[in-house]
């Protein structure tokens, strides 16, 4: 009798107990991402910040909150943690090409670059450290450069440098070494987050004022997207246009 209450009682409660642990795994699965989410966003603010070398992962705890040992049990050394940030922000700006600029798509090489160009440009708005953290490490022989310049740099530059070389091509935009335009872009990209805390004391104008990022990347669109895809004073150039090739044709037209 009890034999038989136990293997009723063990049917009655497995389906429950199988529902039950999904979502409780999944729950633990969130709550893991989360931390690392965390730690990664306090880490990429104290490299950038202090540098390699002056970062500690007992400084980064401190920044989250956590206690030191959980830090090292996600990340066992300072190094395995500097590498996760680099790949992590690299797959979020990826994650936002594939968004905007899917390559499926069909878009011209100058839109297609546009957008990606833009994407870089909201994330370091988003993360002003992220730069910060890629100068850091931009001495000579350094064997972080070599390792990011080699695992997640030249990927994404590979994607990039045939779409440039396309649109030269096409003669929407200048004939430079492809790789020049790209650093040029990436420069611009830059420009409103490294320069903002002198632009908050010469002009008072503040950097992460939603119209200031507008108008300031309209800026950027305007001036290498519009005046070098014509060559003229970019006024022949409608914005909005989704394809270069319409705008040129609606100007042979007129």
């Amino acid at each position: 009798m009890s034999t038989q209450s136990t293997s009723i009682a063990k049917r009655i409660r497995s389906p429950d107990s199988r529902r039950s642990g999904k979502p409780r795994k999944r729950a633990e699965q969130e709550r893991s991402q989360a931390t690392r989410s965390t730690i990664l966003e306090a880490a990429l603010a104290e490299f950038a910040e202090k540098g390699f070398a002056a970062a500690s992962i007992r400084s980064i705890a401190e920044r989250t909150g956590f206690q030191h040992p959980l830090l090292t049990y996600h990340y066992r050394t300072k190094d395995l943690l500097w590498r996760a940030v680099a790949e992590d922000t690299f797959a979020r700006i990826r994650d936002e090409w594939d968004k905007r600029a899917p390559q499926e798509a069909n878009l011209s090489p100058l839109e297609r670059l546009r957008a990606e160009y833009r994407a870089l440009f909201r994330h370091t708005v988003a993360f002003p450290e992220f730069h910060r953290f890629m100068r850091q490490e931009a001495s000579p022989d350094n064997p972080r450069l070599d390792w990011v310049a080699e695992t997640v740099l030249k990927p994404l530059i590979d994607r990039l440098l045939p779409q440039i070389k396309a649109a030269q091509t096409q003669g929407l935009l200048p004939r430079v070494e492809p790789i020049l335009f790209h650093y040029m872009m990436v420069s611009l990209t830059a420009a409103l987050s490294e320069f903002a805390p002198e632009m908050r004391v010469t002009r008072r104008l503040s950097a992460d004022r939603p119209e200031v990022i507008e108008a300031y990347w309209k800026l950027v669109e305007d001036t290498v997207f519009g005046t070098m895809a014509n060559g003229s004073a970019g006024n022949n150039y409608n914005s909005h246009d989704t394809d270069p090739a319409t705008a040129r044709k609606r100007k042979q037209r007129v």
